[in-house]
C-alpha cells in the first residue's frame, strides 16, 4: 500500500506570511519521509470539517505549482478539482503545464463539485447536480482529446472548442493519470471505468460493494478493473491512534481492495508527525 499526503488546512500558527516557507518544508519533509504524492483540496474557502469559511485556503493549482517546484519525486494533484471552477480547455492546459514543469508528476483529480456556498460567494456559476455531472463527463472527454493531440472541434452540450490545441504535450504519456472522486454508483463509478486511472472512496465498510459496482462498470466498458488504482481518503493522527491501530486500519482497507491511502495528517506544519509516519507507518504500509 502507498501513502500520499493531503494538506487540507493552511491556518497555521504564524499566519499567512509563514505559508510559503512552511508549505515548502512540509513538502520536502514528506518527500524525505517516503510519501508517494502530495495533494491539496480544490476549495476557495475552508470547508466545515476543517474550520470556518474564513480560515486560510490556497488556490489549488497555484499551490500545486509551488509544491512541484519544492519537490523532485512526489506526484502532485488536486483532491479533487471542482468541475465548475475552470473551463475544461484551461484545466487541461493547467494540468499539462504542471506535468511538464514537474517532470511528469501531475495528476488530474476531478469531481462534480459540491460547495455551492463558496461558488456563489465568489460569483462562480453553480448549476444543478445533473448538469454538473454532464459537465464533468464533457470535461473528461475534452482532456483526453487534448492529450491525444486531437485538434478536431469539440461540440458538446455545455462546451464548444474550435481548436483544442495542447502544446506542449504532457510528459506523462499517454496522459497524466486521472482520478475521479466520489462513490456514486450510477454516474461517478461509471465515469471512473470509462475515463479514469484511479477512484477515490471514503474509508467505510461500503468499499467492497463500491468496488464490485466499479468492476461491473468496467466489464460493460471493456475495461480491465485491475488497471484502476483504488484509493481512499484517510486521517492519520498518531496522537489519537497508536501506530499499531493505524496499521490495523490500513490493513483493513487493504483487505477490502484499497491500494493507496491519501492521508491528512494532524498538525502537519510541525513536521515531526511526517517524520514519525515515515519511520513507523509507511514501511509497514508498503508490506500490506
Amino acid at each position: 500500500m502507498k501513502v500520499g499526503l493531503v494538506v487540507p488546512d493552511f491556518t497555521w500558527p504564524d499566519g499567512p506570511a509563514s505559508l510559503g516557507p512552511g508549505l515548502c518544508q512540509v513538502a520536502r519533509t514528506a518527500e524525505e519521509a517516503g510519501f508517494a504524492s502530495i495533494w491539496v483540496m480544490d476549495h476557495l474557502w475552508q470547508i466545515g470539517r476543517n474550520g470556518p469559511p474564513e480560515h486560510e485556503m490556497l488556490e489549488a493549482y497555484t499551490a500545486l505549482g509551488f509544491l512541484a517546484a519544492a519537490t523532485s519525486r512526489m506526484e502532485v494533484g488536486a483532491l479533487v478539482t471542482g468541475v465548475v471552477y475552470r473551463h475544461p480547455g484551461m484545466l487541461a492546459k493547467q494540468v499539462t503545464t504542471l506535468d511538464v514543469l514537474s517532470g511528469g508528476r501531475a495528476w488530474l483529480g476531478i469531481g462534480a463539485a459540491w460547495n455551492e456556498q463558496e461558488s456563489r460567494g465568489l460569483g462562480i456559476p453553480f448549476p444543478p447536480l445533473g448538469e454538473r455531472f454532464e459537465r464533468l463527463e464533457e470535461t473528461l472527454r475534452i482532456c483526453h482529446q487534448m492529450w491525444r493531440g486531437d485538434e478536431t472541434p469539440f461540440e458538446g452540450t455545455h462546451y464548444r472548442l474550435e481548436r483544442p490545441l495542447n502544446s506542449p504535450q504532457s510528459l506523462r504519456r499517454p496522459h497524466p493519470p486521472v482520478l475521479v472522486g466520489g462513490m456514486g454508483e450510477r454516474k461517478t463509478l461509471r465515469m471512473v471505468a470509462r475515463y479514469a486511472d484511479a477512484c477515490n472512496l471514503f474509508p467505510t465498510p461500503d468499499v467492497p460493494h463500491k468496488l464490485d459496482v466499479l468492476r461491473e462498470h468496467c466489464e460493460r466498458e471493456g475495461r480491465d478493473f485491475d488497471e484502476i488504482e483504488r484509493t481512499a481518503a484517510f486521517e492519520l493522527d498518531l496522537t489519537q491512534h497508536s501506530v499499531e491501530q493505524t496499521i490495523g486500519s490500513l490493513r483493513w482497507l487493504a483487505g477490502m481492495g484499497i491500494q493507496t491511502v491519501l492521508a491528512s495528517v494532524k498538525d502537519v506544519h510541525r513536521l515531526d508527525p511526517l517524520r514519525e509516519i515515515g519511520e513507523r507507518v509507511i514501511p509497514a504500509a508498503a508490506e500490506l
